[in-house]
């Protein structure tokens, strides 16, 4: 952005564009609000599936069945809302940025959103049938597993926001060489390291069964040698790039 913009009028495009941002997510709120109890039967089927018969969930506090739902529901809609929340983000910062950064900032963001929300789906359909089938199959025999819904939300969020975060190690990949703090040799280099910290990261991260931590650890890995590659390409295609243009 130029220095020739007064602060005042930045101040003033930043509060329209989270503005607009929070009323796309409200408006998405509020669509999904008459649904939010099947959201809420949709986000805990992976332990329902798994409870032997008879056994059900719990709320202990007086408010839970209602905000519970709806805590799912304003998730819901903040996943869904994030096209037009990235826009708003987008429209604000462009102005700002050079063609090159152009090119790199837009890939990331997208990228970035992509990946996030694979992590939570790779979580949903493969790790909780996972972690809750090893919790109902270790529940000692006279005991009930009969979850609190708002324990299960927290924990569920947690599993989310760790899965989707670790599945962001590509895009880290690519930013730490993209801006010369590591290059790729150094990365290669690096790999077994990586690997032990990946199931280190697993351990703390995922439930104590091995088959989660491995669920978790080798995706980990195997996005790290992603980001490997992608970072080369990159930096393949902007030599070429250059070049080109020294040639011209």
């Amino acid at each position: 952005m130029t220095d020739s913009q007064p602060l005042l009028a930045h101040l003033i495009e930043l509060r329209t564009r989270l503005v607009r941002a929070l009323i796309g997510l409200g408006l998405m709120f509020l669509g999904l609000f008459h649904w939010s109890g099947d959201i809420y039967h949709l986000l805990a089927k992976p332990l329902m599936q798994v409870l032997p018969a008879g056994a059900h969930m719990i709320a202990t506090d007086v408010t839970t069945p209602f905000f519970v739902p709806m805590k799912v529901t304003m998730m819901v809609a903040f996943v869904l809302a994030l096209p037009n929340t990235l826009y708003q983000i987008w429209a604000f910062v462009a102005p700002g940025l050079y063609a090159h950064e152009k090119r790199l900032i837009v890939p990331l963001i997208i990228s970035s959103v992509l990946l996030f929300i694979t992590g939570m789906a790779f979580a949903y359909f493969l790790v909780f049938p996972v972690v809750f089938g090893f919790m109902s199959s270790v529940t000692p025999e006279g005991v009930s597993m009969m979850t609190d819904i708002d324990n299960y939300l927290s924990f569920v969020l947690g599993m989310f926001i760790a899965f989707g975060i670790t599945f962001e190690v590509p895009v880290v990949v690519v930013l730490l060489v993209r801006f010369g703090i590591v290059d790729i040799a150094k990365l290669k280099e690096a790999r077994p390291y990586v690997i032990v910290g990946a199931f280190i990261v697993a351990a703390v991260v995922t439930p104590p069964d091995v088959l989660s931590q491995v669920m978790l650890a080798v995706p980990l890995w195997l996005l790290f040698e992603l980001g490997v590659v992608v970072a080369g390409w990159i930096g393949k295609s902007e030599t070429t790039r250059a070049n080109a243009k020294d040639a011209a």
